[in-house]
């Protein structure tokens, strides 16, 4: 099987490749411009496959406050691009289309099924609610093979800062190295999370393709809710630095949510994925990471 990724060199998308080489898959990731309708035409019209995982997105949630216009434009329309060259070829490749938890917003409370309404809290939360249903819609109007999954928080190496994880351990292994300031400063946190491995979060994507059933969205996580300060504390543990807490409230997000958690039932009945790896092994992981780069 070949299967077509965009968003390779992202950070799940590096994860992705090294799982689908593993399985066995052949794995194709032209250099495209996928805000460059004509380019993105050409390019594909040169690859054979049979599934598509579509991962290039901008993801940051805070750039999305200050730029809402450029993330808009860029996720929505690369997408678009994408969708209409499949639609024109009347391509019959499986193509799972990676949307996100955020989408949920302002939900509360109670686990997160895929009935929960969305209330998209930010721009880039506005760009995946788009993209979630430029999907469904070109399932419905042109009947292509499209799946929607609606991954939740997934942590792991090479994830960049911007992100609570690295935001933590790139300052815990700066004072490492340093000794001084002692201080770790951070924003919220009370928040309640969803956190996977990413080398499971790109499991349940191979998953998905192959097993995902085409018109159907899925939520994809842990089904455990894990405080921001949990993390923290844990991670501090596995430090060898002693290290103060200042909480900087000019780093909350307007319209954070207090909690958003996984309930992944529909995606485990249809797939049988279920997490694996332990959430303290992967924060070790990140550490040395980050200690070793």
């Amino acid at each position: 099987m070949n299967i077509l990724v965009t968003g390779a060199n992202g950070f799940a998308g590096r994860h992705l490749v090294e799982r689908l080489k593993v399985s066995g898959y052949t794995v194709l990731t032209p250099k495209i411009d996928l805000l460059n309708a004509t380019e993105t035409e050409v390019v594909i019209s040169k690859h054979e496959f049979n599934g598509v995982i579509h991962l290039a997105a901008m993801a940051e949630v805070g750039t999305s406050l200050i730029s809402p216009a450029k993330i808009l434009r860029n996720n929505i329309f690369a997408q678009l691009n994408l969708l209409e060259t499949l639609r024109r070829r009347k391509s019959a490749a499986k193509v799972l289309i990676i949307c996100s938890a955020d989408e949920y917003g302002g939900s509360q409370g109670e686990l997160i099924d895929e009935n929960t309404p969305l209330m998209p809290a930010s721009p880039y939360a506005v760009s995946k609610v788009a993209q979630d249903f430029l999907g469904l819609q070109y399932f419905l109007s042109y009947g292509l093979n499209i799946i929607r999954l609606r991954p939740f928080n997934h942590i792991g190496e090479g994830q960049r800062t911007g992100f609570v994880v690295p935001d933590f351990v790139r300052q815990i292994v700066d004072i490492e190295r340093s000794g001084s300031p002692n201080e770790i400063v951070v924003g919220n946190l009370e928040a309640i999370r969803d956190f996977t491995d990413v080398k499971d979060m790109v499991r349940a994507y191979e998953l998905a393709l192959t097993k995902g059933q085409a018109g159907e969205v899925y939520n994809v996580g842990s089904g455990q809710g894990i405080k921001i300060s949990y993390l923290l504390q844990e991670l501090i543990k596995m430090s060898k630095a002693k290290i103060k807490i200042t909480v900087d409230k000019s780093r909350f997000r307007p319209g954070e949510s207090p909690q958003l958690v996984c309930n992944p039932g529909k995606f485990i009945r249809a797939t049988g994925w279920k997490p694996e790896i332990p959430l303290n092994k992967t924060l070790e992981r990140v550490l040395e990471y980050w200690r070793s780069n």
